[in-house]
């Protein structure tokens, strides 16, 4: 009777340390999958749809007179669903008219029934040649800043959620930093007046110094002031290169991304060539991508492809191709 007593006692043991054993598994299975980190995050959140920055046709409207209003049906055709503008080229219709209130209705009007008739979502705006946001200049900075209005009542009025702008000035951070602040909280405040967003661009100088760049934010402080960072535009010597691949000295590229992510409003997927695995040769698209999902980003993601030995067509399916590949 004892014996039984002890070998009924071994065995309500042993099942017990059974049961535990795999309670504790099947909780560390539970937690493998549902935690995220930098390694598996994009697999657990790759919550992002693409849209086509216009420059990825700027040698079609510039070199082969595609007109800039088609922008709309070529991304609907290539499968995006949304629409990032550029300024300039609409340069050849807005500047001769003085960028006019009524040629800037004209822009707005033709952009926006063009959207509406494909479906897709126009984003933002990137302007450029407006003037020197970060000038040492007062009274020359005051300028650029209201010389962006008319971009920002244009975006707005397509629906965007911001405009992109570059922070040009001098090369002396000491210098640069406060310009730069003061000139982005102005214009901020007058985009926060119409529900916009005004986002910087990692585009040459100190603005490519993603560091400076999150001093800047930090300095600016408001909700409306964000980034936009750029997978490949870090080039900080005063030689930018052809296309930013000859550049002498770059920021590093994956932690300047890193930086700018907590303030960023939409990311640009900047891209130059392929290899025969269809992955782009300067920029580890996977290793950016993970970093975004794990930044909780889940916005747009803007397809920039800037190179010239593919077409600009083939360029700009490439890397879709590649992002979606990622999903």
């Amino acid at each position: 009777m004892i014996f039984k007593n002890l070998q009924f006692r071994f065995i309500f043991f042993i099942s017990l340390v059974l049961l535990f054993s795999l309670s504790s598994f099947s909780f560390k299975e539970k937690d493998q999958k549902t935690v995220p980190t930098v390694e598996n995050a994009f697999v657990v959140a790759p919550n992002f749809k693409l849209s086509l920055a216009q420059w990825s046709i700027h040698r079609m409207i510039i070199q082969d007179g595609v007109d800039p209003y088609s922008f709309a049906q070529k991304a609907s055709e290539w499968g995006f669903e949304g629409l990032e503008y550029v300024s300039q080229l609409y340069d050849a219709d807005l500047k001769p008219a003085n960028f006019s209130e009524e040629a800037m209705a004209t822009f707005v009007s033709k952009s926006l029934a063009e959207s509406e008739k494909y479906g897709l979502q126009n984003v933002l705006i990137m302007i450029d040649g407006q003037g020197n946001l970060a000038t040492t200049d007062a009274v020359e900075r005051q300028k650029a800043v209201e010389n962006h209005y008319k971009w920002v009542d244009a975006a707005a009025a397509l629906g965007c959620h911001s405009v992109r702008v570059n922070l040009s000035g001098s090369s002396d951070p000491a210098i640069w930093i406060p310009s730069a602040i003061d000139g982005l909280s102005a214009l901020a405040t007058y985009a926060a007046t119409k529900n916009m967003n005004v986002i910087v661009e990692n585009h040459g100088g100190l603005s490519s110094n993603a560091g400076l760049l999150v001093q800047v934010m930090e300095g600016v402080n408001m909700k409306n002031a964000g980034t936009l960072p750029d997978f490949g535009n870090f080039c900080i010597a005063s030689e930018w290169g052809t296309n930013g691949r000859n550049c002498t000295e770059e920021y590093d590229r994956y932690k300047g991304i890193e930086e700018m992510l907590p303030f960023a409003k939409a990311v640009s997927a900047k891209s130059h060539n392929f290899d025969a695995d269809g992955q782009e040769t300067a920029s580890d698209f996977p290793r950016i991508m993970k970093l975004v999902a794990a930044a909780g980003y889940t916005g747009f993601v803007g397809v920039e492809y800037e190179g010239s030995v593919l077409s600009e067509e083939a360029g700009i399916i490439a890397t879709r191709d590649l992002l979606i590949s990622l999903q």
